[in-house]
């Protein structure tokens, strides 16, 4: 090690004493009393996600980050996967599945093989903009969650997946995990704690598919993007045949910050089952675009008028949200005003939290045409392998576009929605879901508007006919 690399590392582990010690000192109260919504500054995770501050390692630090690292790792991997079960932790990718259940699987008795971790930065979700906004502006709180949810685990290395259309995003992923590993953060004897572990970057070829955790492993290991039958499980034969997690890139950089404030300050926020915070994605008809982390259960009217500046021409002139990225069916108008922004209270209405990508339309949206605007992408983005799938979305693409112009009879909207229910659980990954409930919750909420386009179509026939034949 040089002289230069030497003093470095001293320097940036006194300066995470420091400040650390003065950031914990304020941040240890534990919010008694549940609002949903209105999060407090001093409670946010990510406070470097508009890129006000400075993204590298010592910036980091200055906001708190690599603050007792050591301590958190020395503690253990059962201490750790303790913090994230009881702080009620859940995938922030879209399944919401309970991740230190979902880490434990990783915790079973060594048999020679090297154990993974896998992050899926892959956000290929229409609507979905929170995790490159993570690695633009706070990477070395992806690198930190890397090592301590890794060590939890008992993982040997980390491979960060990520979309190869971030290129800004990529270079500086490798700039921050290349300061860590000057720092000593990661690498041989990561923090000092004796624990080895390293991170790679994998740039992917930008395959909606690859965002898939089974489809992201073959593209790792150099095959085509399609998923595998499962089981076995990634814990049980993952990338290159070795138990594996993929774990989304918010669910991973949430995980320090979780043991060094403590679960129960977590769990303080949100409703019981939907604890924490939580980065949404608002775009749209809105009057301010915006990502923003608020706590979860948030009423999705306060977020968006709080946050995004309201509904362009007011709420009265919303039309309907789409609440979790494109993949999760729209809501209309009188459902948006009471739902709370969480995954049981989503799942209530017959939708879902996804990936929290909030999309917002207003009455001046064709709704119709929006739809069918998403189902063009899956038809696109399949990759082929299921035939309810491959043949699916290309049936269901040219139905949406003929209901677009109107040129359709009603019992088409029957036969589309009992096609789209031949779709969903019937493949191998969920592109065959996401591609159906978009136009499931369409038919839910909006089929009078459909029948009406085809009325219109039926009456504008009839006009030119009647025109033809006096002419």
């Amino acid at each position: 090690m040089s002289l230069a690399a030497a003093s470095f590392r001293v320097n940036v582990f006194t300066l995470c004493r420091a400040v650390g010690a003065r950031l914990l000192s304020t941040q240890t109260t534990t919010e008694t009393s549940r609002s949903y919504g209105g999060l407090k500054d001093s409670d946010r995770i990510f406070t470097n996600l508009y890129g006000r501050h400075d993204w590298n390692l010592k910036g980091a630090m200055a906001r708190g980050d690599w603050y007792k690292t050591k301590e958190i790792l020395l503690k253990g991997h059962e201490w750790i996967l303790d913090e994230i079960k009881k702080s009620g932790l859940r995938g922030r990718g879209g399944a919401g599945f309970p991740s230190g259940l979902k880490w434990s699987f990783m915790n079973r008795p060594p048999d020679g093989r090297p154990k993974y971790l896998v992050v899926n930065a892959d956000e290929g979700e229409p609507g979905t903009c929170k995790d490159r906004e993570i690695m633009r502006h706070d990477p070395q709180k992806l690198v930190e969650g890397c090592l301590v949810a890794g060590r939890a685990m008992g993982a040997r290395a980390a491979y960060i997946y990520i979309r190869g259309e971030l290129y800004n995003e990529s270079v500086i992923m490798q700039m921050a995990i290349k300061e860590a590993y000057d720092a000593g953060l990661i690498g041989n004897n990561a923090c000092g704690s004796g624990y080895d572990f390293d991170i790679f970057m994998h740039r992917g070829a930008g395959a909606y598919i690859c965002g898939e955790e089974m489809a992201l492993i073959e593209s790792l290991e150099g095959k085509q993007g399609k998923p595998r039958m499962k089981p076995p499980f990634p814990a049980d034969v993952g990338v290159f045949g070795c138990p594996t997690t993929v774990a989304n890139v918010e669910t991973v950089a949430v995980a320090p910050t979780i043991c060094r404030r403590g679960s129960s300050w977590f769990s303080s926020f949100g409703r019981k089952r939907n604890e924490g915070t939580k980065l949404f994605c608002i775009s749209g008809h809105v009057n301010n675009p915006c990502t923003v982390e608020e706590e979860m259960s948030v009423p999705l009217r306060e977020l968006i008028e709080r946050h995004a500046g309201g509904v362009r021409g007011g709420w009265d002139n919303l039309q309907g949200v789409i609440p979790g990225g494109s993949s999760v069916p729209i809501l209309p108008k009188h459902i948006c005003d009471d739902v709370a922004m969480d995954f049981d209270s989503l799942v209530a209405v017959k939708s879902g939290l996804g990936t929290a990508a909030v999309i917002v339309m207003d009455k001046t949206a064709d709704v119709i045409k929006c739809i069918a605007r998403l189902i063009d992408f899956y038809k696109h983005e399949s990759c082929g392998q299921c035939t309810p799938c491959r043949e699916g979305t290309g049936w269901m693409a040219k139905i949406m576009n003929r209901f677009v112009e109107g040129n359709a009879k009603p019992s088409e909207i029957d036969m589309i929605e009992e096609l789209s229910r031949q779709m969903e659980g019937h493949t191998i990954c969920a592109l065959g879901d996401g591609a159906a409930w978009p136009i499931q919750g369409l038919i839910r909420h909006f089929r009078p508007e459909i029948e009406a386009r085809m009325e219109q179509f039926r009456a504008q026939q009839s006009r030119e006919q009647k025109h033809q034949t006096v002419a």
